[in-house]
């Protein structure tokens, strides 16, 4: 496995969640922007101003948040450390509290206990995992954080494509209609990347990634189209 198979395979969670939003939130504005009659100008500028932004956004709130649980992991870890120090019996009588609700009983209960209690690594691990249910997470935050900007921008650009072709060459086409296309493709993508995350079918990933982004860009589209009506005429 190669090092962009080996990111993808990593952070397919943060790929698809970035991607969906990219997309999501830079059509919303084309869609605004279509439904406001506003120029392609315009549109590319909303456009890409927004990507931007959220992108950046999108990418320090998963960075933060992935270090936050970390620094929580890592507080409440060596808070159970101090406790079996401090008050071991009670820790034993939680551990064995846990592989009881987990169907141990007698002789083999307390020999568990007892292999599980003879080495304070392993028991901090058995209490992190089965009484905090907390398991520490190993990619790296920053990554976490790239990981998401990149595919915001990515997939979040697919919107804007039509609209950056068609002022470049001057060509005249169905702006709105084409960069539809395009995005419900992309949706489509993400959909069946997303099942691979959620462990369900590819075609109920699809269906449903491509319908959230059909009802953000009606929503977008007849928010523009009220506003323009409301305040430029």
């Amino acid at each position: 496995m190669n090092r962009f198979s080996k990111w993808i395979n990593d952070h397919l969670g943060e790929i698809v969640y970035g991607g969906i939003d990219g997309c999501v939130t830079t059509f919303a504005v084309v869609a605004g922007a279509e439904g406001a009659g506003l120029s392609s100008s315009i549109v590319i500028i909303l456009g890409f101003a927004n990507l931007i932004a959220d992108g950046f956004s999108m990418s320090v709130g998963a960075y933060l948040s992935s270090k936050s649980e970390k620094q929580r992991y890592h507080k409440e870890k060596r808070k159970e450390y101090r406790e079996i120090e401090e008050v071991p019996e009670d820790e034993i009588e939680e551990v064995r509290e846990i592989f009881t609700d987990l169907g141990f009983e007698g002789k083999l209960l307390e020999e568990v206990v007892l292999k599980i209690t003879e080495n304070e690594d392993r028991w901090v691990d058995v209490m992190m995992k089965h009484e905090l249910e907390m398991i520490e997470e190993k990619k790296a935050s920053s990554l976490i954080g790239l990981s998401t900007f990149v595919s915001f921008i990515t997939f979040g650009v697919i919107p804007l494509l039509t609209y950056v072709y068609s002022m470049a060459w001057e060509v005249e086409i169905d702006r709105f209609l084409i960069s539809s296309l395009l995005t419900a493709l992309a949706f489509v993508s993400i959909g069946w990347m997303k099942s691979y995350v959620t462990k369900t079918s590819h075609f109920q990933g699809m269906l449903e990634t491509l319908g959230l982004g059909a009802l953000a860009a009606l929503l977008a589209y007849f928010a523009g189209d009220i506003l323009e009506q409301i305040l430029l005429t």
